[in-house]
This record gives structure tokens, sequence and C-alpha cells, in this order.
């Protein structure tokens, strides 16, 4: 049985932990800047065919995130039938249109104002692969 008072703590080495010197975490940190500045939330999509080894490895390492405890509480899930995808698009574009209607802000509405997005969410359709992620009670749908 659990007992708070039975607990012994024993450090646990971490696995291959990387020992940089200042100018190798400099290049590091720089290196992910250049790469991340690159990332923009978008809604134009190509339907052009990912690799499902790909989508794997992007999937394994989001999945070894660190966590509390370490225990990686998510599951993610690739989308690739069309069926599914069109049910999605479908879903997303009725709480889309709630928010659009007076879920949202002013403030965040005008912020949106210059992308040009709406409700309509046509891309949902045309990416290879839908990834839909679930922390605990929270799910996010991410492309």
């Amino acid at each position: 049985m659990f007992a708070r008072s039975n607990l012994k703590f024993e450090a646990v080495a971490l696995p291959d932990r990387s020992k940089m010197n200042d100018d190798e975490m400099l290049a590091a940190a720089q290196s992910f800047y250049d790469a991340m500045r690159t990332r923009h939330s978008v809604r134009d999509f190509t339907s052009t065919a990912v690799s499902e080894e790909i989508i794997k490895n992007c999937i394994k390492t989001a999945g070894s995130a660190p966590s509390g405890a370490n225990h990686q509480p998510w599951h993610f899930v690739a989308i690739k039938n069309p069926a599914i995808k069109s049910e999605i698009r479908k879903a997303a574009e009725k709480e889309e249109e709630a928010f659009y209607a007076g879920g949202a802000s002013d403030e965040w509405i005008k912020a949106l104002e210059p992308i040009g997005t709406g409700p309509e969410k046509p891309h949902l359709e045309i990416l290879p692969y839908a990834h839909i992620f679930a922390e605990g009670d929270r799910m996010g749908l991410s492309m």
C-alpha cells in the first residue's frame, strides 16, 4: 500500500545528457532559434505526400518532450484518411463559426483581420496528415 512516509528518494542518472561548453551552447541556441523563426501559423498547405517514417519521427520527437515526473502523459494520432479529415474539418468549422460569431474578443478578431482567417478550414482536408494530440483532458489539433 502507498504511504508517503515509506518513500525513499534515489536520484536517477539522466540518460544521454548533453554537455556543452558556452560556445557550443550559444551555437546550438542560435541554430534552434534560426530554425524556429522560420515557423509560422499557416493555412496554406500543400497536398504533397509525406512519408510515414517522417511522421513517426516527428511524433517520437514530440512524445519525448519533458513532463512532470517524466511520464509524458500525451497521446498523438496522425490522420491520413480523407473521410476522417473531412469530419475534423466540419467539427473545426463549427467551433470557428461560434468563435467568429462572438466567442472571441474584439481585440482577437482585430488581430486576425490582417491575416484573413475565418471559419473556413479547407486546409484540414488538403494537408497529407492531421495530427491530434491529447494530454489528460486537453486535446488539440495541429497540422
